[in-house]
C-alpha cells in the first residue's frame, strides 16, 4: 500500500489489485473517520477527501485492514436483459462456447459494482469468474442507452448514448441513471447486481 497526497484535502491510497481495493473500501466505510467527505474507489486506488487535516487521516488510512468478504456483500439489484447484442456471437467465440452459454454464464455470475466512472451512472461490475473479454478493435461512435457489455474482467450498462468499445451482449430497459430520481444512479460501489434473462 502506498499513500500519496492529492491536493491539500485528499489522499490517494494505491493498492495491489481490485480485490484489495474492494476489501479496503468496505473496511474504510465500516471505520469511517469523522472528517472524511468522500471515498472514491477505482481499479487500483481509493481516493479519500477530508474536511480536516491530512496527517491524522493518513495515520487512519495506514491502520485500515481490508476485509475478506468485500464481494457480494451489498444490497441486490436485478437487471432484466434482452440478450440480443451485436457482439454476442463474437463473445461466444472468444469464450469457446455457444451464445446460450454466454447468457447462462452472465446471468449466473455474482456481479459487484467495483467502482463508477466513464459517464454518470456507469458502474464497472466485477464477477468471480475469469471473463478476460477484449474491447472491440474499433469502438462504436454510438452505443445506445441501456446496452449491456463486457470488457476485460468487467460488465457494465451504458447509462446514456455514447461512444464505446465494449462488446455488446444485450440491452436493458431499466433506467440506470436518472437525474430526476434520488438517488440518480442505481449502481454504487459495493452493490450486488444480478442480470436476469428477459427473453425477446
Amino acid at each position: 500500500m502506498r499513500i500519496l497526497p492529492a491536493g491539500d484535502r485528499a489522499l490517494l491510497v494505491e493498492l495491489d489489485d481490485l480485490d484489495e481495493v474492494l476489501g479496503y473500501y468496505a473496511a474504510l466505510l465500516a471505520e469511517h473517520p469523522a472528517d472524511v467527505v468522500d471515498i472514491v474507489p477505482a481499479a487500483r486506488t481509493v481516493l479519500v477527501t477530508t474536511s480536516g487535516s491530512l496527517e491524522p487521516l493518513e495515520r487512519h488510512l495506514r491502520a485500515v485492514r481490508p476485509t475478506q468478504a468485500a464481494r457480494n456483500a451489498g444490497d441486490l439489484l436485478e437487471v432484466p436483459v434482452v440478450y440480443d447484442g451485436a457482439d454476442l456471437a463474437d463473445v461466444a467465440e472468444l469464450l469457446g462456447c455457444s451464445t446460450a452459454e454466454v447468457v447462462e454464464r452472465h446471468t449466473q455470475e455474482e456481479w459487484t459494482v467495483a467502482f463508477c466512472g466513464f459517464a454518470p451512472g456507469f458502474g464497472y461490475l466485477t464477477g468471480t469468474a475469469d471473463w478476460s473479454i477484449p474491447r472491440r478493435s474499433s469502438p462504436r461512435t454510438k452505443v445506445p442507452v441501456g446496452a449491456v457489455g463486457l470488457a476485460g474482467e468487467f460488465s457494465g450498462v451504458y447509462p446514456r448514448e455514447s461512444p464505446g468499445g465494449w462488446q455488446l451482449i444485450g440491452r436493458t430497459s431499466l433506467q440506470i441513471f436518472d437525474q430526476s430520481r434520488d438517488p440518480a444512479a442505481l449502481f454504487h460501489p459495493g452493490r450486488q447486481v444480478r442480470f436476469v434473462d428477459a427473453g425477446c
